[in-house]
């Protein structure tokens, strides 16, 4: 199994990505921790994984409080003992408007977010990463040349991460751990039905794809997976594609 004995943090776990992540790398034999805002949803996705024989701790935890997250990443430790990998995946509130007509509380909204819980999570599980030689931290959005109209401030707080993730490779390489983001294009699956022009948008990220699929949640779990793995220990400062050519490198 890629992830057998390590320890993994994904916050976010109860949403449709975060919850895949976590099945992901529970079957392939990590101890996963689950952190979100919302207990049933986290323990849904922990049943799931138990059912299966896998183990999954679960936490209510505001990714955006700094000593909530710092609590909660030294809790961890003292119970498994190590982190290993840590994951973000939480929501960024994003209002989805033309620039020209959205506020500028919208367009700020989902970069401040991203900035700052990327930011803690990440020195979070870096303060006891160092100590070790190693560890992965992941990201998720991506970056790349091209955008779409009526984003509002989503896509340049994925260009942030990217940003962000750049310079924590860069400080953290030469501690032995790996900053590595995935980027899909979109995952129709992970969409609500209850999320309004749902088939259009579902239609659009099918035109966009080379191939003629797109990356389903099983996909981006089985990648997540062999990324924080140590078969992937070359692997940093990078961003791996799984948009099924919808992103062109």
């Amino acid at each position: 199994m890629l992830l057998e004995s390590k320890n993994a943090i994904i916050y976010g776990a109860g949403g449709p990505i975060g919850g895949a992540v976590a099945r992901a790398f529970a079957r392939e034999g990590a101890r996963v921790f689950l952190a979100g805002r919302t207990k049933a949803k986290l323990d849904k996705v922990a049943d799931e994984i138990r059912s299966n024989g896998g183990v999954a701790n679960t936490a209510v935890v505001d990714a955006l409080d700094e000593r909530a997250v710092d609590a909660y990443v030294d809790a961890v430790v003292a119970q498994a003992g190590s982190i290993d990998i840590s994951f973000n995946l939480i929501s960024y509130g994003d209002v989805q408007e033309p620039l020209t007509e959205i506020s500028v509380e919208n367009f700020t909204r989902p970069i401040t977010t991203a900035m700052r819980t990327q930011f803690l999570t990440t020195k979070a599980a870096a303060r006891h990463m160092v100590g070790r030689g190693s560890g992965v931290i992941l990201a998720f959005g991506g970056d790349g040349p091209h955008t779409l109209p009526g984003l509002g401030g989503f896509k340049v707080a994925l260009d942030a991460i990217e940003g962000l993730r750049r310079q924590w490779a860069v400080e953290l390489g030469p501690h032995g751990i790996r900053v590595v983001t995935l980027k899909t294009g979109g995952v129709p699956e992970s969409l609500p039905d209850t999320v309004t022009g749902r088939d259009e948008i579902t239609a659009g990220i099918q035109q966009a794809a080379l191939l003629n699929r797109t990356a389903t949640l099983a996909d981006v779990g089985n990648v997540a997976a062999f990324v924080a793995s140590d078969q992937a220990r070359t692997m940093t400062a990078a961003d791996v594609n799984i948009s099924c050519g919808a992103i062109m490198d």
